[in-house]
Formats: C-alpha cells, structure tokens, sequence
C-alpha cells in the first residue's frame, strides 16, 4: 500500500535541535533560584526510625526546609504511573517511619546550594531499631520479617495482596485452560525445568530530574522527565490531597526512560517542598541514587513443564511464576500477567495450558516498569524450554517454532482469558507473519548451513541459536489517546497530543499520521506535546501503546480535520456538493475553480466575514484489541572453550510491527531494544553485600553493552497491515528486546552442550558448564 507521508523515513522534528544544543530537558527549564532538594537515605536494608533529630542541620544558614515523615501527608499512593483503578499495591507513603531497602527516603532537604544541602544532611541525627532483612524472594513468603506492617495500605481491586505474609499479588486458578498435569502425563515427551532472571538497571542518560514553580494564578507547575504526565499529576494530587486542577504537569525533552519513568520519583519532593516554602526547587538524582534508589527490573522465577506427542506437536504448557517487586510493589500485578499474556499465545495449538504465580516483597531496590516487562523474562524460560523440548525430539527447533506457532487468522484461549483482547473477546490475529519471520530470519542467518555449531579453531566454536517473541500494542480498553488538531492562517496545523516522546520518535510518527490522514505534507504540522494544561489526554508511553493508540487518535483527528476543510472549502468555492470538492496537493479543486489551504485559512480568520471561524478538530482512541507485534531472532556468536567468552558476530531479527510509520525509527527502536536485550543476556547483573547493600551502583561496577559489542544487526520488517492499527500499524517499541537471553542461551548450548538456566550467561558459568562436562 503506498502512503504520501507514513511509511518514509524522515528525520525527528527535534533532531536538529538537540544536536545544536537546545534548551531543552527538564534541568535545563529550572531557575536558576531553584532551591536545590537532596535526600537523606537509609544505610539499613530494613529499619525503623525510632528518632529523627533536625534542629541542627535547621540553623544552618541557606536551608529553606527539612521534612521528615511527621511532617508530611500519611496518604498510601502507588508511584506506578498506570490505568485506573491502579493494578498496583498502594504502599508508599511520602515518607515513612519504616525504611524498607538501603537508599529508602529518610528526609527531605531543601537549600539555597547543592553543599549547604549535603552539609545539612550530615547534622540529621537518626536513630534507627535496625529488624532483619527479606533478601532472598524464594524465602519472602511466610517470613518472620513482615516488610509492611502498616495498617493502612490496600489494593484498588482484589489482586492477592496478603502483606502479613509478604505476598504482593497472586494470580491463581485462573488462567487454566484443560487438565494440564493429565495432558503433560500422557504426553510421549515432556521437558520440566526451572529458570531464574535477575534485576536489570535501565541506564538512562537523564537521571530522575524534577524542578516546580508557583505560577501567578497561585497553582504548582511541575517540569519532569516522565513518561506519563496525566498520571502523575494524579499521583501527585492524591498524595498531597490537591486538587488536580490546582497543579500542571509539563514534560520536555527526555533523555531515555525505558519505563524507568512510568513512575512518580523525585516529583513529589519538588511539590511538596514548593508547596511548603512558595519557592521554586529541583531535584536531580546522581546515578548512585537512580541505581540504589529507583526502580530495577523484577527478579523471577520460573517453572516450566512442556508435554508433546512424538511428532512434537505441543499439547500443553505449565508456567509457575515467583516475582520479586523489591520493597514496594509498583507493577507487581502487570508485570506478572505480561509474563503469561505475552508469550503463552505464541504456541497457541496446546490443549492444555496452566499460568500461576505470586509476587512478593524484598528488602531490596523497588522493582518496577522496564521496556518489555515480564515478557522478557518469560520468553527466556519459554524459549529455552522450547530449544530443550526440541532436543528430546531430535527436531530442528525452528521446525518445530513453525509447526506450533501462532499465525494469521487464528486466536489463543490466552486473549479471553487474560483480558488482552478484552473482556471475553478472543483476540483473532488479522495480522500475524510470524511464520514469515522464522523462515526470512533462518535465511538471513544461514541456519541450514551453521547449525548446529561449527569448530573454527581449537578453542574457538561458531553457533547460531533462535528465540522468537510477541508483545502488544497498549491495553485493551484501558488505554486512551487523544489528539487535537488547530488549523492556523498560512495553512499549517497545531498539532496537540498527550502522548509522550521519550526520544522514540513519537512526536515524528503522530504529525506523519496526521499529515497522512489530512493530506498534507508533514512540515505543515507543528506539534505539542505532554502538557496536562495545553494538550489533551493521553495514558502515556508505555505498553508499547503510543504508535497504535495515540496514532490512532492522531488520525481520526486528521480525517475530522480534513471533512471540516472539505466543507469550508465546498462554501468558498460555491460547490452544490461538498463531495465534488477534490483536495490534493494542498489545494481545493473543483471543476474550473480552486482555492489553496493557505487562502482557505485566511479567509476564515479574517477575510470571509460571518463565515469566518477556527477550525479545531480532535481524535480520541481506545480499542477492544492489542494487535501484537512478532518477531523470530537469530543470533551467531563465536565461543572460546578456554575462556568462555561469548562474541556477538550477528543478530538477525525480522519482525512484524504492521506498517512502520517510519522505518528508520523503528528500526532503531528495534536495534535498541536488541542491544539492551543483549545487556541483560550477558553482562547486567545487580549484585547485593550479604547486608542488602547495592554493590553495582555505579558505571564501574555496572556494565553495559555498546555498538562494539555486536559484530552485525540485521533488522527487517515483514510486509505486514493491521487493520485496526494507524495506516497498518502496530507496536514497535519493546519487541525487539525480549528474544537475546533465550537466543543466546541456546546458542550456547549448540556450541558446547552446556545448559544455562539462570542470566547473565557470564564465561564463568560456560567454562564451570564445559568443565563439569568434560
């Protein structure tokens, strides 16, 4: 299908700007008097605060304000930035008395300067009744240290919170499909084994960084860096008992969030601080803080058992969840349910199918949203568990991915009963090329020709190994956008959305939309966007939701805005039919006659007298579906047997996102997603002291992977159009990091029979594999 304006590769509309040096993120909009907030942290991993002494750091000369949890609202919030009723915990409070995990909040400090803030910090005398920590989230449940023993929290919804056991959620005796333990017993091969994945730091590089103003009309603005500005402002409003229409959230630029930012982090402070002292502030984490003090990804584990009949037709699969969401549990529910919702479907031809679990607390760092959440986890013991279930089968795993997988224009029992096509829908795939992605993915890799292994060396052996993945695309009837379209005189158009640009693109993709959808060029659209004051609603970015649910509101707003100038014109050009007016080229024909877009606008702000009118048009989406995006990933790597060092020489990955609204975008959303995917595979680790200690709190301590780390990327998009989506499109933004763990683990296992079920596969765990084996 040919498009004017989507499906081409234009550059962000922010990309110069940046480049130049714009002012632009949220640190650079603070005043320069902004008093500058710091926060005391607890040095225990669980403690109470039996006194807390301000009166000395108070008299130093330049502290505006010190608060502790006596002087603050004791209103439990959740800090998760997601749909209403929120599926998450309310157990935060502003402060505490409880300090749950080291880097917990103790005090609030506000000062003229950065060091009258940290030398005041010094004078804070805390006495603390130090309890024992819950540090390991396999011995969480039942545990003689209760973690919230707090009267006052609650869930919004009935979702298995039982804190006088640990229990942050549970999901039970309800994604069950057939009898699973009799089907799995009568299978002729079964494969049961158990999978860990650790925590994972996002790394963004921005830090946390929040600054707040009273404005004139005596109302609290806040400029952050969030991924959900109407979230947060109800947040805010809720912990602070504010009226929402009393307090304005503003998002600039962002420099990468990840989901690190689908949360209220140091937002709060800056309210309450400039709500306190009528003064401007800011806070800005170090990386120290946003490693200890934000949020991590969850640590899980899985069980897996997998019964198929001999010619490896897939008749059942069991999965049996443990998640660790930390010392509070922002996202304990979803990311949870995405584990199951998102990969279950993907071998949708079982009879049989068992998804159960629990979520518990820690004393360790909140886990909360990071880009795939629960899927990538899930897909590393799904997938691995494929690669072992193959292997009893004495069968190619990518022929037995292609005989079991999901394709176009069939459903899962997993859509109904999860909610992903919403309530009591089964979710039919109207598009689906997953089968499509295996096969080009098999052919771009050379699979025929290099798998298993191949010896290159005498330490050296080459590998390939395969993992497939499915996310969606926003949740289903909980999700909404919205966009507003102003035509102005000259011709060009205000586009207004509450969508959120993390540095994707979105703000790029929703004027391509919108240009598509009026028939314009897209240099005529000028957009705004992520203010609760100026733009309109919009749930925020995440769930891979900004391309398909806001793009969609992008576009009915373009095609109301393009009827209004089809009948502003029909009037100008004297039609007895609107119909006959044709619209192209950024001209109204019709017959003999014409009026350009530009003439149009300004006759109708100051030419055309009683006619004379604004022309605003607007878009709202919600949508019964979550079309998902699939992917098959290939990876190569090279493998010394004397080191067990693992080199990336290629990682192919083909996918279906629909139609890309701009293939280079999503393309490096995809590369993204894959390199961080590779992170977590092979060199992320959060390691603890004995003591709940983060000891990988700095860029030291913590490594990342860089573009030197992968040989080759090979990213291919599948001819794909989803008919619910925006010109075709679906999601884009979180599929491309979940298949490199599974991937790479079976690579590995092609090269040297090792079998590794817990990440990061570090040489250490291959050499101690090869050894044990020789």
């Amino acid at each position: 299908m040919k498009f004017k304006e989507v499906k081409h590769s234009i550059p962000k509309v922010d990309g110069k700007g940046l480049l130049k040096g714009a002012s632009a993120y949220t640190d650079d909009l603070a005043v320069e008097s902004a008093l500058i907030i710091k926060l005391l942290r607890s040095p225990y991993a669980f403690a109470h605060i039996k006194s807390i002494d301000t009166k000395k750091a108070l008299r130093l000369e330049g502290i505006e304000c010190i608060l502790t949890y006596k002087d603050v609202p004791r209103i439990p919030i959740t800090r998760a930035g997601q749909g209403y009723p929120e599926p998450s915990p309310k157990d935060k409070f502003i402060l505490d008395e409880y300090v749950r995990y080291v880097g917990d909040e103790v005090a609030i400090i506000a000062g003229t300067t950065q060091k009258v803030v940290e030398d005041a910090i010094k004078l804070i005398e805390v006495e603390y009744d130090v309890l024992e920590p819950v540090l390991d989230f396999e011995k969480a449940e039942g545990n003689k240290s209760v973690i919230h023993p707090e009267k006052e929290i609650y869930s919004m919804f009935p979702m298995g919170l039982d804190a006088k056991n640990n229990i942050a959620c549970s999901y039970l005796d309800t994604m069950i499909v057939g009898d699973v333990d009799k089907t799995i017993a009568e299978c002729d091969v079964k494969v049961e084994h158990r999978y860990y994945t650790h925590a994972q730091q996002h790394v963004a590089m921005e830090p946390h960084t929040s600054t707040a103003y009273i404005d004139v009309q005596g109302r609290l603005n806040i400029i952050t860096s969030t991924q959900n500005p109407y979230h947060t402002r109800r947040i805010i409003g809720e912990a602070l008992a504010k009226p929402l229409r009393d307090i304005r959230i503003f998002k600039p630029r962002i420099g990468g969030a990840f989901g690190a930012k689908q949360q209220i982090h140091n937002d709060i402070f800056t309210a309450i601080v400039t709500l306190k002292t009528g003064k401007p502030s800011k806070c800005f984490y170090t990386r120290k803080e946003v490693f200890e003090s934000s949020f991590t990804r969850h640590q899980m584990r899985f069980d897996i058992r997998i019964g198929a009949d001999k010619k490896g037709n897939i008749q059942a699969i069991d999965m049996q969840l443990l998640s660790n969401t930390g010392a509070y549990g922002e996202h304990a529910l979803t990311t949870f349910m995405v584990a199951g919702a998102k990969t279950l479907p993907m071998y949708n031809k079982t009879t049989a199918i068992r998804f159960e679990g629990k979520v518990v607390y820690t004393n360790k760092c909140p886990a909360g949203a990071y880009r795939g959440y629960g899927a990538i986890q899930a897909n590393f013991a799904v997938e691995s568990a494929i690669r072992e279930l193959a292997e009893k089968l004495n069968m190619d795993p990518v022929e037995l991915r292609l005989k079991n997988c999901i394709k176009e224009g069939e459903t899962s029992p997993v859509f109904t009963i999860m909610g992903e096509g919403g309530e009591g829908i089964a979710q039919v795939m109207e598009s689906c090329k997953l089968d499509y992605c295996i096969t080009r993915g098999r052919e771009l890799i050379g699979w025929n020709e290099k798998y298993p292994s191949k010896q290159i060396a005498p330490n050296k052996i080459r590998s390939v190994g395969t993992a497939i993945a499915m996310q969606g695309s926003g949740i289903p009837l909980l999700d909404m956008g919205a966009a507003v379209l102003k035509l102005n005189d000259d011709g060009f158009f205000n586009l207004l959305v509450g969508a959120t640009d993390l540095g994707t693109g979105s703000d790029t993709i929703l004027s391509q939309i919108a240009a598509e959808a009026i028939g314009v060029p897209v240099d005529r659209i000028v957009i705004t966007s992520s203010d609760t004051d100026t733009t309109p609603y919009d749930v925020g970015a995440y769930a891979s939701s900004t391309t398909f649910v806001s793009g969609n509101a992008a576009r009915k707003a373009g095609l109301n805005m393009r009827a209004k100038l089809i009948e502003e014109a029909a009037k100008a050009l004297e039609a007895a039919n609107k119909n006959d007016v044709i619209f192209e080229d950024c001209t109204f024909k019709l017959k003999d006659k014409s009026i350009t877009l530009k003439e149009l606008s300004e006759g109708l702000y100051y030419k055309f007298g009683a006619g004379m009118k604004q022309l605003i048009a607007s878009g709202s989406n919600t949508s019964p579906k979550s079309p998902p995006p699939f992917m098959a990933a290939y990876v190569e790597i090279e493998l010394d047997t004397e080191t067990g060092k693992i080199d990336i020489l290629d990682y192919v990955a083909v996918v279906d996102c629909g139609t890309p609204i701009n293939p280079n975008l999503a393309k490096i959303q995809v590369e993204g997603g894959i390199l961080q995917g590779i992170g977590m595979a092979m060199y992320e680790d959060v390691i603890y002291s004995k003591d709940g200690k983060m000891l990988t709190n700095n860029m030291m301590k913590y490594k990342i992977p860089n573009r030197k780390d992968v040989k080759k990327l090979t990213v291919e998009f599948a001819e794909s159009y989803e008919p619910a989506g925006p010109y075709g499109a679906k999601s884009v933004g979180e599929i491309g990091i979940d298949t490199p763990l599974a991937a790479i683990a079976n690579a590995v296992y092609n090269a040297v029979g090792v079998r590794i079920r817990s990440v990061p596969l570090t040489p250490e765990k291959i050499l101690n594999g090869i050894l044990e084996k020789s």
